[in-house]
């Protein structure tokens, strides 16, 4: 029997694109500080430590993937997490923590 993906594609090509976006630790930082509430980009260069230029990028491939979205007020650039679903994400990421933990643990019995 021949083994055939489950989707097409396009379908994997569009969860890379996502996957890609998600894969800095500071994309990261900065999804986990907008689950909390909506922050300005100001906030956000704070908190990651790097300046708002690059701080705006990471946004921008965070937009792009359809992760967040803006809100402009003035000169002000304020940020929301518009994909509710991640805390399923990061309890899969953290539960994969734990099982690698207790395996490099078994390693140095």
């Amino acid at each position: 029997m021949k083994l055939r993906p489950k989707h097409d594609r396009r379908r994997y090509d569009a969860r890379a694109r996502i996957a890609k976006a998600l894969a800095h630790p500071s994309r990261l930082m900065i999804l986990d500080a907008l689950d909390r509430r909506e922050i300005c980009v100001c906030d956000l260069a704070q908190l990651v430590g790097a300046d708002q230029s690059t701080v705006s990028k990471h946004l921008a491939i965070l937009k792009q993937a359809g992760l967040v979205e803006d809100r402009k007020d003035g000169v002000m650039v304020y940020y929301t997490l518009k994909a509710c679903c991640l805390q399923g994400f990061w309890d899969c990421l953290e539960a994969v923590l734990a099982q690698n933990l207790k395996a490099q643990q078994a390693v140095l019995r």
